[in-house]
């Protein structure tokens, strides 16, 4: 195994976990209040504000879906899929959606600096999750490459 792909199989959990719990954007509105939702923070919010079937999508695509990504590719790059190739059969389906979240932030900051709402900053957390998303995608190609694929 190489020494880049051990390294991203390290950094990609890991630049999730602080995706996740770090704030994504800093809304300031009206000079005196400010807001930082972090990703999980988000998916409570809407949980809680009778949007629940918007916090199951949301947890599902942003939180379930590269959970699953990230021990598929772990499991192809230490070689132990099993004979099926399950695991890397669905990587492709679950990268779809890797940067879906950041796009939205994006979207989302775009639509406050130019319709007036508020001022909004990317913060951390959008950066960790997004090189996550690159981390892993990272981590993809390479396990393809220098992992130890079970015999068909």
């Amino acid at each position: 195994m190489s020494l880049v792909l051990a390294a991203a199989l390290v950094l990609a959990p890991l630049f999730f976990g602080l995706g996740i719990i770090l704030p994504l954007v800093r809304f300031e509105t009206l000079y005196f209040f400010d807001q930082s939702p972090s990703l999980l923070g988000v998916i409570v919010a809407l949980w809680t504000g009778d949007d629940a079937v918007l916090a199951v999508v949301v947890a599902l695509v942003s939180v379930a879906f590269p959970v699953i990504k990230l021990i598929a590719i772990s499991a192809e790059a230490v070689g132990i899929e099993n004979n099926s190739g399950l695991a890397m059969r669905l990587v492709p389906h679950l990268s779809r959606w890797s940067l879906m979240d950041v796009v939205l932030v994006a979207l989302v900051i775009v639509a406050a600096k130019t319709g007036g709402i508020a001022e909004a900053f990317s913060q951390p957390g959008l950066w960790f999750y997004a090189g996550s998303a690159l981390t892993a995608a990272l981590a993809h190609g390479l396990a393809g490459r220098f992992g130890k694929r079970a015999p068909a």
